[in-house]
């Protein structure tokens, strides 16, 4: 004998579950982080680090100084100016303290945070109070969990800057991605310029003076004009490769990066809440009824639309008669049958097996709907056995919001 619970799956709710939830922040980090200079470094900082210093090498110590005048000083200017501001914005970024003021006003970062208690609260941040900062934040202000601190405008946590994302350090963030992406574009046609001009004509790049005490064509000098090194012609093509290699691939990134970011600009939201409104805005194949598969007589039975249409209770209640009317095939009409409708009349509204407004039920799309033959009640069923049956699943009508854009570099795990 199995029961029937119409008001679905467990599970399925944005509260706090005890138990493996990950709005659960007991095992967050003791104490909060200050900003992205704080301990443990995530490992995609030093590699941002370690790209930055190659690609400046390469540029300013190799390809730059073989470019002919005047095209040499116009290189370093601009490569300069690009690799200048990204390095500032980028140390502004992982400096500044992304905090809510209620929180850096308290200067406690030293004292380690308390446990979120989750049988008090359904949520870290609620009616404005965070429970775990203990102080009052801002209306879009955001508990990070990763930094264990209420984040005032938050939009998400970069992993390349080991810091959060909020509205105190937003625009250096936003620089920082467009330095990257402008001095990536020059650095990239400086390599392809010199590798084109390097088989058409490689004196063109021979211009700089240290190159008259050099015999041959074939052996190159880097590092102009402070520290002549000697190379030969394939070890520079081949570092022009990986370099322009390692330039598209950055740019790949960067460019989606800042493509995305200038999308949230034009909408005027963050990148917390272009996560949050996709997960709730409706899939379209959800409205789509999917037919069950036939069973095993041949027979098919017709996909149950939405509660409303798939079971009329509160019709039947009110003309207080309610009929079973099977077709030819034997497939079910949208109404429950006559001992269901009677049962429930002779209990009263509260024996409606859970259709009441106050406990709403969705049918989920693609799960299996079973028709209730007549003669059956809600109290306990017999589960039919026969092949092709499917056991009956439980739908609750609360969606669940779970884990960006799924970007390499942003973190919004956050509790509202």
């Amino acid at each position: 004998m199995t029961n029937l619970n119409c008001s679905g799956r467990h599970g399925r709710q944005t509260a706090p579950q005890n138990g493996g939830s990950r709005s659960d922040l007991l095992r967050a980090p003791l104490h909060s982080r200050v900003n992205g200079w704080s301990l443990p470094l995530h490992v995609f900082q030093p590699i941002a680090w370690l790209i930055y210093s190659f690609m400046a090498i390469v540029a300013f110590g190799i390809y730059i100084p073989l470019l002919p005048a005047p095209w040499n000083f116009a290189a370093y200017g601009l490569v300069g100016t690009a690799f200048a501001l990204h390095l500032l914005t980028h140390v502004a970024a992982v400096t500044i303290d992304p905090a809510d003021i209620s929180v850096r006003s308290r200067k406690e970062y030293s004292s380690p945070m308390p446990a979120f208690d989750n049988s008090k609260h359904r949520h870290v941040i609620d009616n404005l109070h965070c429970t775990l900062c203990e102080v009052d934040v801002g209306p879009k202000a955001k508990h990070c969990s990763t930094c264990n601190k209420c984040i005032a405008d938050f939009d998400h946590h970069c992993k390349w800057l080991n810091n959060c994302v909020g509205g105190r350090n937003y625009w250096f963030f936003f620089v920082t991605i467009f330095s990257a992406v402008l001095g990536m574009i020059l650095i990239t046609l400086v390599i392809l310029f010199v590798i084109i001009v390097h088989y058409v004509n490689p004196a063109l790049l021979r211009t700089a003076p240290q190159f008259q005490t050099v015999q041959g064509n074939g052996t190159w000098l880097v590092f102009l004009p402070a520290a002549p090194l000697e190379t030969s012609s394939i070890s520079l093509m081949v570092l022009a490769f990986i370099s322009i290699i390692l330039g598209l691939a950055s740019l790949l990134l960067l460019c989606h990066l800042l493509c995305f970011h200038i999308y949230l600009l034009s909408q005027g939201i963050s990148t917390y809440e272009y996560i949050v409104r996709k997960r709730q805005s409706p899939n379209p194949k959800d409205k789509e009824q999917q037919v069950p598969a036939a069973s095993s007589n041949g027979t098919s039975t017709q996909s149950l639309g939405p509660l409303e249409s798939a079971v009329d209770c509160d019709a039947t209640l009110a003309s207080k008669s309610c009929t079973f009317k099977p077709d030819d095939r034997g497939q079910a009409s949208n109404r429950l049958p006559e001992p269901i409708c009677a049962e429930m009349e002779a209990g009263g509204r509260e024996r409606q097996a859970h259709y009441s407004s106050e406990s709403p039920t969705q049918i989920i799309p693609g799960e299996p709907m079973m028709s209730l033959p007549a003669g059956w009640n809600l109290g306990s069923v017999e589960k039919p056995e026969g092949a092709g049956q499917r056991n009956v699943t439980h739908v609750e009508g609360i969606p669940v919001v779970q884990d960006p854009l799924g970007s390499s570099i942003m973190d919004t795990t956050a509790d509202s």
